[in-house]
């Protein structure tokens, strides 16, 4: 059974997975923004992982 915090989590992943391909599909995408996001991610699924 997922924890509430892993649930929130996952629902923070998606959330900037959504931003991610928004920012991506924009005709001029800002490269900085997109490698916080990534970065964001990243520390998202690690913490999933370590759970």
């Amino acid at each position: 059974m997922q924890s509430s915090h892993v649930a929130a989590l996952k629902a923070k992943h998606a959330g900037l997975e959504a931003r991610l391909h928004d920012e991506q599909a924009r005709p001029a995408p800002d490269i900085a923004m997109i490698q916080q996001l990534k970065k964001q991610k990243l520390k998202i699924k690690e913490e999933i992982a370590a759970h």
